[in-house]
């Protein structure tokens, strides 16, 4: 069983970047519901703590607040490049230290919180009629997070 003890502050901050960042990567996919969007990431973490989700590890993550680092991404390219980058480093360092079951929990725990992003949000109706839960940016964005993850979804 993995500890957050075991991780150094650079290791720990990355690990607890991931989440948040797979979910800006959604956003920043599609124009338009950024606030329910972020709402619905907020309750991914929410409702993963009143969960019992898996390992010990998974667990301190989830208690930790998110972390993110305010302009860190200057755009949404960068968001796309780097923090792809990003949740690829944030699975290496896991991979190194965790045992298998709790990498899979961190990568289940951070594609929740990106489809969470990626279903607060219809685009394509007409006064809330019609439209598409996922669009097709937004599913891009999900499948770009999942192959950063090394999983498919």
């Amino acid at each position: 069983m993995t500890k957050k003890a075991e991780f150094n502050a650079e290791e720990w901050s990355h690990i607890l970047e991931g989440p948040p960042t797979a979910g800006m990567i959604v956003i920043a996919a599609e124009r338009g519901g950024t606030m329910r969007e972020s709402l619905q990431m907020s309750k991914a973490y929410a409702d993963a703590r009143e969960a019992d989700i898996g390992p010990e590890l998974l667990e301190e993550i989830v208690e930790s607040p998110p972390e993110l680092k305010p302009g860190e991404y200057g755009s949404a390219e960068e968001l796309n490049t780097k923090g792809i980058q990003h949740l690829t480093d944030a699975i290496s360092i896991l991979e190194a230290k965790a045992t298998s079951d709790e990498v899979d929990a961190y990568r289940g725990f951070v594609l929740a919180v990106a489809e969470r992003a990626a279903h607060a949000h219809k685009t394509g109706g007409f006064l809330g009629f019609g439209g598409h839960e996922v669009s097709e940016n937004e599913q891009d964005a999900l499948d770009r997070v999942a192959a950063a993850m090394g999983t498919t979804e």
